[in-house]
């Protein structure tokens, strides 16, 4: 009764951690909101700075990531490097500034210096932006729907990875597949984890083997003009059971997720666990039997498979959760494809600017971001509390509660 007359007055729980994004790709800086996030979170800049480094990395990147080094610079929210329960907001500066403050001012400027986007790029937002917004051109549709704007995504995923931090939740994320190339089975935390101590990142996969081979992948679409794609899965370790729920189809888990890796720029599908498999596979194969075990280390329920993926009926069932993100390959090509001239509508190439040839490993940290943003926005609406260390108590209440059932 309580949730429903809450609905009725206009009462969200989806509000209760809430974050959103501003700048664009060449203006002078991203900004990042984070409302809801309790007090007394420890927060490490080091940790901040690492996962936009994380972002910049991987093998494919374009020149842009020559110039920008990202940091998170926080301007409000956190003192003495503890949040206080305010928003917080984060700054990140775009150092290709200096070289676009002519052709994008804020104020009126000269027109002569714009640098326009004349032909639309397929795949791009350029012209369903430009016919949206009744642009001329499509440089103000690019400049926003840039996936430069995921850094700013990166930079509040990584607050919300401390807070799950302090649940006993980990969120990381490898590259299953590049263009033709993928890795086979299901792979252990243990082996991505590993990945993120690397201080190098090829292209973010567990195999050595597997990928050198997707490195020639992206090789081949390098010297042919094109660029390539792949499959990102994001791993969340050691989620209770009982995150999201059944009750409506807004608060289910798996829709949560599933919104948030597909909001990611280039991201054309998501799946949850064997998801697209279990689709051509009768049910016996599909669903995970369940056990019950009891020792003096352990007593509780396990399964044999998380083909699940970790969520059953829109709730966090006790596995991992493993999401997947289907990135469709860059749309700015070297090799342009054809397109229409705004002005004239005479047939002409498409525009170019520079670009990457694969992001996939770029794409997984920001998917990252969402689903760690996710998973602490219900711990938080499962949880509450208004200091990390209420909520701390209220989660480990629940645990006993999940020891004595």
């Amino acid at each position: 009764m309580a949730r429903s007359f809450a609905r009725l007055i206009g009462y969200n729980p989806n509000f209760m951690l809430r974050y959103f994004t501003a700048g664009e790709s060449h203006g002078e800086a991203l900004v990042a909101f984070l409302s809801g996030m309790p007090a007394g979170l420890k927060v490490d800049q080091e940790f901040l700075d690492r996962e936009l480094w994380r972002r910049q990395q991987g093998y494919g990147r374009g020149g842009r990531m020559k110039i920008e080094r990202d940091t998170a610079r926080i301007l409000s929210g956190v003192r003495h490097g503890i949040s206080i329960g305010s928003p917080i907001a984060v700054l990140l500066e775009n150092k290709d500034w200096k070289n676009w403050q002519e052709s994008l001012p804020v104020e009126q400027g000269d027109a002569s210096k714009h640098k326009p986007v004349s032909s639309p790029r397929p795949g791009h937002a350029d012209l369903a932006g430009a016919l949206k917004y009744n642009f001329p051109e499509a440089r103000y549709v690019l400049e926003r729907a840039s996936a430069r704007e995921s850094a700013a995504r990166v930079a509040i995923g990584g607050l919300a990875k401390l807070f799950l931090r302090e649940l006993g939740i980990e969120v990381l994320s490898h590259v299953i597949s590049v263009g033709g190339t993928a890795l086979k089975g299901e792979i252990a935390w243990d082996g991505i984890a590993a990945l993120y101590e690397r201080e190098e990142v090829l292209l973010n996969c567990v195999d050595a083997d597997t990928e050198l081979h997707m490195k020639e992948e992206v090789d081949r679409a390098l010297k042919t003009g094109d660029s390539v794609g792949g499959v990102f899965e994001v791993v969340a370790h050691n989620v209770p059971p009982g995150l999201g729920t059944y009750a409506q189809w807004d608060e289910r888990l798996d829709a949560l997720l599933a919104a948030a890796v597909m909001s990611l720029q280039a991201v054309k599908a998501v799946e949850i666990g064997a998801g697209i498999g279990a689709a051509a596979s009768p049910g016996s194969a599909v669903h995970d039997e369940i056990s019950y075990e009891k020792s003096e280390a352990f007593a509780g329920f396990t399964r044999s498979k998380n083909n699940a993926g970790g969520i059953e009926g829109g709730v966090s069932n006790g596995e991992e959760i493993r999401v997947r993100g289907y990135l469709k390959p860059i749309s700015t090509l070297r090799r342009p494809l054809r397109s229409v001239d705004f002005a004239t509508r005479e047939p002409v190439k498409a525009a170019y600017e520079r670009s990457d040839v694969c992001v996939v490993p770029a794409a997984g940290v920001a998917g990252e971001a969402m689903v760690a943003l996710t998973l602490a926005k219900c711990a938080l609406e499962k949880f509450g509390g208004d200091s990390v260390g209420e909520t701390r108590r209220n989660f480990e209440g629940y645990l006993e509660q999940l020891k004595n059932f």
